[in-house]
């Protein structure tokens, strides 16, 4: 059997680098990890192959290659993913679509022979019949059918039986970094995850052993340098990640250190200094952290109410001394947020040591708590696409012209030349100094052409020698930090002025041009 993995192509996003990967090198940020951990599930005699349409073009030929096509992505992949479906099918090609998008909108791949919602773990044999085609018993869909497995939120699988990625089906020298996973789920109750619809509240872990025998695949394929853990949370069950901590130390100590370590995390993570030392020891450099808003009322509103038990400035000013570059996701558009949110948000970004710091509208994803209230309320509009920088989906309280103006206004100040700077500044000025610097395969042609690119060509010139500068009055030792903040500040900045900012502007034509429509509130909400 041989079955063709296919990764959808991605827009343009905040967090994909677009505009500067070339600067590094590079044709993608991350791989699909979701796809090469399938693989490795499946029954080890099929021949298998993988193409990401973000570094390369799927042709023909690879589809008619394979017997089954798998297809993966995020909602926001959808369109790509569905085209990739068409065209497959078109060839007689048996087709199958999993991922997040797949459980949580199945209806989006109408096309599919098989849409697979939810892990793959204990379900190999399931999704390997389905792949083949076999009868398997499962529903099939109202037309053309389909068989769908849906999302099960009853049975979610224990990942110590996951098995170590298929990294030897990509093209490691394509990427800017490499991903791991550690564990699935998070223990809080956010409204507007979908996290804990598809992974469920309880934190699943897999073992110390498995995490390192990842790396070590890894290590032995040759790539050095970032590596993301991607959990949702991945302190999310603390009394776990104690134990795989100095396991992770002593094997990256006993390798000589080969990977710089990021993931994203819960912001309690700041009221433990003992786990973030022992973090910082394991080789973590930088966290995200999803912070969303200053205003109490939104947080509690939207049931965040873990961020209320900390002080959010003293918390990211805490984590950066500590040596864990915080980057930082904020929602603007919570019922409860006044014209004066923007104010305040503006204000709490203006030199907090935040350089990515992502600002996006509240959106409602499928099937989350939010999405069913606001269902109830009569507002959703329509499902979402997966893009919170245009319309919200839903009837928004605040008047919505005044809602995306200030928004743009935000984001205008947000990714400025100046505005940026600063919070590198901010930044620079508290993180210490670093105890050891990772190594980054390329680095001196990624350097040449980041000073050719951003230092000689680019209008935006300035933040280069400026980063590099205020770094280097540091140590020596901070350069690398500047060169990579001046090159993903390229793409921060291009990309608001060129995609973003444009879509909002269009966006907020349309509701010039239409009437004005009043959202009703439920009590819950405020």
């Amino acid at each position: 059997m041989r079955i063709l993995l296919v990764y959808a192509e991605f827009p343009r996003t905040y967090w994909g680098f677009q505009y500067s990967l070339h600067i590094a090198g590079k044709r993608a940020s991350l791989p699909p990890l979701g796809l090469i951990t399938v693989a490795s599930h499946l029954p080890p005699e099929w021949e298998l192959k993988l193409v990401d349409m973000n570094v390369e073009p799927l042709a023909d030929e690879a589809l008619c290659w394979a017997d089954a096509v798998l297809v993966g992505g995020m909602l926001i992949q959808a369109p790509s993913m569905r085209t990739v479906v068409r065209r497959a099918r078109a060839l007689g090609r048996r087709t199958v679509v999993g991922g997040p998008a797949a459980s949580t909108s199945p209806d989006e791949f109408a096309d599919a022979d098989v849409v697979f919602g939810g892990e793959v773990e204990g379900r190999e044999a399931e999704l390997a019949a389905l792949i083949v085609g076999a009868p398997g018993g499962m529903r099939p869909a109202a037309a053309g059918g389909q068989t769908l497995v849906p999302l099960r939120k009853d049975a979610r699988p224990a990942v110590t039986s996951s098995r170590v990625p298929r990294f030897d089906l990509l093209q490691l020298s394509a990427y800017s970094g490499m991903c791991v996973q550690y564990s699935r789920g998070c223990p809080f109750r956010c409204e507007f995850c979908d996290i804990i619809e598809i992974f469920g509240r309880v934190p699943r872990t897999k073992t110390p052993a498995q995490v390192l025998a990842e790396l070590e695949a890894l290590r032995r394929l040759g790539w050095a340098g970032s590596v993301f853990v991607v959990d949702d949370n991945f302190i999310g069950n603390i009394k776990q990640v104690r134990l795989l901590l100095p396991e992770l130390r002593r094997w990256q100590e006993a390798n000589g250190r080969p990977f710089e370590l990021y993931t994203e995390a819960s912001l309690n993570i700041a009221r433990d200094r003992a786990l973030v030392d022992a973090m910082v020891a394991a080789g973590f450099t930088s966290v995200f952290l999803g912070i969303e808003t200053p205003s109490a009322e939104a947080l509690a509103e939207t049931q965040k109410t873990q961020n209320l038990r900390v002080d959010l400035v003293a918390a990211v000013e805490e984590l950066t001394r500590a040596g864990l570059e915080v980057m930082g996701g904020f929602i603007v558009g919570f019922d409860s947020d006044q014209p004066s949110a923007f104010e305040a948000q503006r204000q709490f970004l203006a030199d907090a040591p935040i350089p990515l710091a992502m600002v996006g509208l509240l959106t409602a994803l499928p099937d989350t708590q939010l999405w069913r209230r606001l269902a109830d309320e009569g507002r959703l509009r329509h499902e979402s696409r997966g893009d919170q920088m245009t319309r919200p989906n839903f009837v928004p309280v605040m008047e919505e012209e005044a809602l995306l103006a200030g928004y743009a206004d935000l984001l205008r100040e947000l990714y400025s030349v100046d505005g940026y700077l600063r919070r590198c500044r901010a930044a620079l000025a508290m993180l210490p100094e670093p105890r050891v610097l990772y190594p980054r395969r390329g680095w001196m042609a990624s350097l040449v052409r980041a000073i050719a690119v951003l230092g000689v060509a680019s209008p935006r010139r300035r933040m280069f020698w400026s980063l590099l500068a205020g770094a280097l009055r540091r140590s020596l030792r901070r350069a690398p930090w500047a060169i990579a903040k001046a090159i993903q500040g390229e793409h921060l900045i291009r990309y608001t002025e060129m995609d973003v900012l444009p879509r909002i502007d269009r966006a907020l034509a349309e509701v010039r041009q239409s009437p004005p429509v009043a959202a009703r509130r439920s009590s819950r909400a405020g």
